[in-house]
């Protein structure tokens, strides 16, 4: 099971990077596009519709992408300048503490998006943007991530209580 999760996160981070190679490709097209028209006039549309959105969306996806493998992997920021100073069964309970109220926090986010989702649905909200795209897509990639971002977080807690020791690498930690 524990290969099983961390290709799973690995997976996911490297959606993260594809994704944020897409929104690179989408912004060069559009620098390409107006360099194009202005500087050559060239016959080329102006403009990518929406291209804003879209980038918005991906970088959306992208985040919500990465957290589970950057958590797992140490990346988050974690403050460290108390427990470090704690003898070593304290540091251990504040990092049990703190991923308790991290799965706490997760899980309510989770719920929280898959309510927003439905909402968009039900609302029929749409983007403002030339090409209207009903919200609940983009939300849709944010509610299939996070669940994987809270499994993380779960998972590392688990290991934390049944190893003794903390298994996020990070400065300072236990």
């Amino acid at each position: 099971m524990r290969h099983f999760l961390d290709r799973i996160y690995l997976a996911a981070g490297w959606g993260a990077a594809f994704m944020i190679l897409a929104i690179a490709i989408l912004i060069s097209a559009q620098i390409f596009l107006n360099l194009a028209t202005r500087v050559f006039d060239l016959p080329l549309p102006s403009t990518i519709p929406s291209y804003a959105d879209f980038s918005g969306f991906m970088l959306a996806a992208a985040t919500f992408l990465a957290m589970p493998y950057t958590f797992r992997s140490g990346g988050h920021i974690r403050v460290s300048l108390v427990t470090a100073r704690l003898p070593r069964r304290a540091q251990f309970g504040a990092e049990v503490l703190a991923l308790t109220a991290a799965t706490l926090l997760s899980a309510f986010a989770v719920c929280f998006i898959w309510v927003l989702v439905w909402e968009s649905v039900h609302f029929g909200d749409l983007s403002t943007g030339t090409v209207p795209i009903p919200l609940w897509i983009p939300q849709a990639a944010m509610a299939v991530r996070m669940p994987l971002f809270c499994v993380a977080v779960l998972d590392s807690l688990w290991q934390t209580i049944a190893g003794g020791a903390a298994v996020i690498p990070g400065e300072g930690g236990v």
